[in-house]
């Protein structure tokens, strides 16, 4: 099933207005994800589901959509390098600073839980017998509604922790079965998950002292990534820490962050 330029356009307008989402240049990508989705929901043309999901007053079918349309694989721990620098560098310069041991860390995108459930591991890890005394629950956020049921339910395939130690698998999960392990209820506790849509204002009580936002801004344009990065700015702590995926790079845009190492920035 093909997609006329017309449809093309309105698909992509829809999706670049609503969530930032730039889709110029990946007509051929639309098909090929969209094709199995639209036969499924009983359509004949591109044209029926675009009328479909954007009437869908429930948001069901646009979650349904912005999954088809952008990458959600990951594992726990990756880009590991983040989680070291968190212990060795940041969590030590953040948290003498932090007088009600409030720690606030958001991951911006978090797809389908491995990457907030590996933020929360690395502070148990790093708090050890002192974690009683801090509230550092991770906020957890997508847009998606079928990422965020699959994060919360905290059930993955044995091939999504194999990249963790055999003492993190033993400490931090559950085996269900020979294939699925779930995390258990004390690391689930640590992670509140949320629906939030990047594009929308923020409104939170307090400051974050680090964000997590990797492997997001892809698929943005310049300027949506300029006014995203200055969102985050506005509502993070002098000194805080900005991770973005290692195959991004935000050093061509006019930032206020300053660069840390690959893939880290800091407010000043």
């Amino acid at each position: 099933m093909k997609i006329t330029e017309n449809d093309y356009e309105r698909l992509k307008n829809y999706m670049y207005k609503n969530y930032g989402i730039n889709l110029e240049g990946k007509k051929v990508l639309i098909e090929g994800r969209l094709n199995a989705v639209i036969r499924k929901r009983g359509f004949n043309s591109f044209e029926q589901y675009i009328d479909y999901f954007i009437n869908d007053r429930s948001g069901a079918e646009v979650s349904t959509l912005v999954s088809r349309l952008t990458t959600n694989y990951t594992y726990f721990m990756r880009e590991k390098g983040h989680y070291d620098f968190t212990k060795k560098v940041a969590l030590k310069k953040l948290c003498p600073k932090i007088k009600d041991k409030d720690l606030r860390i958001w991951s911006a995108a978090c797809s389908s839980g491995e990457e907030p459930y590996s933020i929360a591991m690395t502070l148990d890890q790093y708090f050890g017998i002192e974690k009683k005394e801090w509230d550092k629950v991770v906020l957890a956020s997508d847009i998606s509604d079928n990422v965020l049921r699959t994060a919360t339910s905290g059930l993955y395939p044995k091939e999504r922790v194999s990249s963790l130690s055999e003492s993190e698998i033993k400490l931090y999960f559950n085996k269900e079965d020979g294939n699925n392990y779930r995390v258990t209820p004390y690391l689930r506790s640590q992670v509140a998950f949320r629906k939030i849509n990047l594009m929308d204002p923020f409104s939170f009580k307090k400051k974050f002292h680090i964000i997590f936002c990797r492997n997001v801004m892809i698929y943005f344009d310049n300027d949506t990534k300029k006014k995203l990065l200055d969102k985050f700015y506005d509502i993070m702590v002098p000194g805080g820490y900005l991770y973005i995926g290692l195959s991004e790079s935000i050093l061509n845009l006019e930032t206020k962050f300053t660069y840390v190492e690959p893939a880290i920035y800091t407010k000043l």
